[in-house]
């Protein structure tokens, strides 16, 4: 246990965080999937727009690099141009 005022602090705005973080992360995979499983066009162009701006605002707080977020926004909008 914490010794100090400001590191009992700081284990609770870390679990904090932590937990806000692993819901967003998840929100993030399930707007890929949902992306990746999508047949008609439109529709996957709708959540093609949702899931870039899920993968830009993760990139901002830094829980992906940057570059991880470029590539799969990529990889996704490569993915919707092959639907018929």
């Amino acid at each position: 246990m914490p010794n100090h005022k400001s590191c009992k602090k700081r284990m609770k705005t870390s679990e904090e965080q932590r937990i806000r973080n692993r819901a967003f992360r998840s929100r993030l995979r399930n707007a890929i999937k949902e992306v990746r499983t999508e047949t008609s066009k439109d529709e996957a162009q709708k959540k093609l727009k949702t899931a870039t701006t899920l993968l830009d605002k993760a990139a901002g707080y830094h829980l992906i690099h940057k570059k991880n977020a470029d590539r799969n926004k990529s990889r996704l909008t490569k993915h919707v141009q092959k639907i018929n």
